[in-house]
This record gives C-alpha cells, sequence and structure tokens, in this order.
C-alpha cells in the first residue's frame, strides 16, 4: 500500500511499516503504538484513492484468533476478511488490542468460567462488574485517516462499529455482512449477540 509520506499529527504514533507475506498474500504491516503503550496494527493492499476502501475493524481475541476456539467466531472472521481483501486486492484490516470486548484476557477467561455455569456472555461481563462491551474504536479512524483512508465499505455485523467509525470522521459507503455458520459451541453466543447487543446476524 503507498502510505501518505508526510502522515497527519495524530495520537498514535506510526512506528514500523514493513512487508508481511501470508497464506493470503503480501500485505503491508503497519504498528502504531498508542498513549497509553497499547500497540495495534494494519494490514493493508492496495491504494487508497477516491473509491472507498474495504475495511475490517478487528478486535484481539487470542483464544479465537491464535488457538481456533470454537467458543466464538473471531478466527473465522479474521481468516475471511483477509480472504476477501486478498480476492479485491485492495483493503484495509485495522486489528486492535483491545481483548474480550475490553476486559482483558484474564476477565475474558473468568467470563468464559460463568458461562460454564450458565451465563450468557453478556450476563458474565456484568457478573463481573464490566459492561457488555467496553471496546473503543477511535483508534481505528485514527488509523485509518492516517493511512488515508477516509471512505469504507465496512466488513461488520456490529452497528457499534459503524457508529464508532463515523463518530471519528471516517464516512460508511456500505455494510459488508460477514456470515460465519454458528457451531453447537458457540451457537447461544452468537444468538445473545444478535438478541441483546443488536449485531446484524
Amino acid at each position: 500500500m503507498a502510505l501518505p509520506l508526510d502522515p497527519p499529527r495524530t495520537v498514535l504514533r506510526r512506528d514500523a511499516v514493513t512487508l508481511l507475506p501470508t497464506r493470503h498474500g503480501d500485505f503491508t504491516a503497519i504498528a502504531y503504538v498508542a498513549p497509553d503503550g497499547r500497540e495495534h496494527l494494519a494490514l493493508a493492499r492496495g491504494s487508497a484513492g477516491d473509491a472507498p476502501m474495504l475495511v475490517r475493524v478487528h478486535s484481539e481475541c487470542l483464544t479465537g484468533d491464535v488457538f481456533g476456539s470454537l467458543r466464538c467466531d473471531c478466527g473465522e472472521q479474521l481468516e475471511r476478511t483477509l480472504e476477501v481483501i486478498a480476492a479485491a486486492g485492495r483493503g484495509v484490516l485495522v486489528y486492535l488490542r483491545q481483548e474480550g470486548r475490553g476486559i482483558g484476557l484474564l476477565n475474558k477467561l473468568r467470563a468464559y468460567a460463568l458461562q460454564d455455569v450458565g451465563h450468557d456472555t453478556v450476563e458474565a461481563n456484568e457478573a463481573l462488574g464490566f459492561g457488555h462491551d467496553l471496546r473503543d474504536y477511535a483508534a481505528a479512524a485514527e488509523i485509518l485517516r492516517d493511512l488515508g483512508v477516509t471512505r469504507v465499505d465496512l466488513i461488520t455485523n456490529n452497528p457499534g462499529k459503524l457508529q464508532g467509525l463515523e463518530d471519528g470522521g471516517i464516512e460508511i459507503a456500505s455494510r459488508v455482512p460477514i456470515v460465519i455458520p454458528a457451531n453447537e459451541r458457540n451457537r447461544r453466543y452468537l444468538q445473545t449477540k444478535r438478541q441483546k447487543m443488536g449485531h446484524l446476524l
């Protein structure tokens, strides 16, 4: 991806840019550091241009993205996104370090333990004293602006991401659904996301 030579001043710091060859082809990997020390990543292919850019904002899910957990659909969404961007020849995956919808890995596993005894994902977070979704998409909007991407076709089922990017000054040209079939281990989780969190499943 051709990056702006003189990126706009941002709160995030663009810290490293390199080629990342993957099984889906070559991407440009751009690492960002936030003031709180969290490191975010963008994988980009193609140039921004005038047409809307295919974009997914993906929040870190160690259990799904790395270990292939069947409790969620995160890892499959990540893989599908890279396939779609590769097929399109241009797009950006923004990977945000906000594990467990913002509660962190340890609390996510605590929430899983509560789900093991009957809570759904929203009830488990609330039992731990958290809201159902603490994620923030300001960093994603900032990363996209830094890459010169201001108009997007957003790959998501989550209305909160649409609103979060719009609040950050990104124009949503269209929403691109991402459809992952349920399995017996995540069916209740997906139903809860639809019924209690408004996800467009």
